[in-house]
């Protein structure tokens, strides 16, 4: 597989005329504006993806064990990090 291909983007008029204005002004093509932007989106969602993907396995194993900390117990352990403390996290529990 080569190691770039050829594709295109339908894009408005207008978007094409900023982008040309904004490439011309940072002295830049078109063409690597548009590769920065999706680098930048897709680095941006792949983030964002996985975040995602961590909630949904941390409410598995909850939904699988029950294994819990409640609100106060979480507060608390958080105002203590807060306070410069370096303290464990509290156990979980069923």
């Amino acid at each position: 597989m080569p190691d770039q291909v050829d594709t295109s983007v339908r894009m408005p008029h207008t978007l094409l005329n900023r982008l040309q204005k904004l490439a011309n002004a940072r002295k830049h093509t078109p063409h690597a504006l548009m590769l920065q932007a999706i680098e930048s989106f897709v680095s941006h969602e792949e983030r964002r993806e996985a975040f995602r993907q961590a909630g949904i396995q941390a409410h598995e194993d909850y939904l699988r064990t029950g294994l819990h900390l409640d609100n106060e117990e979480t507060k608390a352990w958080l105002a203590e990090l807060a306070a410069g403390n370096d303290v464990p996290p509290p156990s979980c529990h069923i």
